[in-house]
């Protein structure tokens, strides 16, 4: 069966959302441009890589260029989109593999979803294949400022499914919390 990538260059809307209450929540990046909206699942633990990773590729290009690219330091708070999923909420993939690159030429971020391939699931590796057989894609070229709003809004909404600690109101980790307002207090 030939692959179908999904392609949106500069989309109207790139984000990070959730169906469900926290505890039970499944999460979806969701592309739309023209009336056209592609959502693909992943799991909590991507979405947050995807975002801290993002950070960072978009930190380090700002520091190779030397402040010429343009990518604010933080994101826009007059670009954040706070609204749901757009509907209907239709998946097309379960992501397995994802990949990330800066385009110095174009000034954009690309981020690349890969359908979850049966082979990933066994071995626990991922299978790289960039032909017309290869898995289902999501393609998605964003601006430095579109990055930094889409990085935000994800780490946002996995911080929101924790409840907040009683002393300083940041989310708890699940892996222990150090609360700097309560001398080293571990939770």
């Amino acid at each position: 069966m030939p692959r179908q990538v999904y392609f949106y260059d500069q989309p109207e809307r790139f984000v990070a959302g959730t169906v469900g209450q926290p505890g039970a929540r499944a999460f979806y990046l969701q592309a739309s441009a023209r009336g056209r909206i592609t959502s693909v699942l992943l799991e909590k633990t991507q979405v947050a890589a995807l975002a801290e990773r993002i950070e960072e590729v978009l930190d380090e290009a700002l520091r190779r260029s030397g402040g010429s690219e343009s990518i604010p330091a933080t994101a826009p708070l007059d670009l954040l989109d706070t609204a749901p999923l757009d509907l209907p909420l239709e998946q097309e993939f379960r992501v397995g593999t994802m990949a990330l690159a800066w385009d110095s030429v174009d000034s954009c971020l690309v981020v690349e979803a890969q359908a979850l391939v049966e082979d990933e699931e066994d071995e626990g590796a991922a299978v790289f294949e960039d032909d017309e057989n290869g898995p289902d894609m999501l393609r998605v070229r964003l601006s430095g400022a579109m990055a930094r709003v889409f990085a935000k809004r994800a780490l946002d909404l996995v911080a929101a499914g924790r409840k907040p600690c009683p002393f300083c109101n940041l989310p708890l980790d699940p892996e222990g919390h150090l609360c700097p307002r309560a001398n080293g207090y571990r939770r």
